[in-house]
């Protein structure tokens, strides 16, 4: 009876060690995706990804601002 109940312990630790491994994974996946979002907004509308932010060429005149490119690209999905 021991060793059953020291086995359903284990079951027990292994799952919940899958789920804090998936839990973390989720969120670094959906923090990448986001990011790769924001960085192809900011090439469609002419600038660059740096820091975190996107950086738009002085140059670069006809440029929209980078919230309605951004909103561009959603609406194409």
């Amino acid at each position: 009876m021991k060793e059953a109940a020291g086995e359903a312990n284990m079951t027990v630790i292994t799952i919940v060690l899958i789920a804090i491994v998936l839990g973390i994974g989720t969120i670094i996946v959906n923090s990448m995706m986001a990011s790769t979002e924001n960085s192809a907004a900011c090439s469609a509308c002419g600038g660059y990804w740096k820091g975190g932010k996107c950086q738009v060429s002085a140059d670069n005149a006809n440029t929209l601002d980078y919230a309605s490119c951004k909103n561009q690209e959603r609406a194409k999905k």
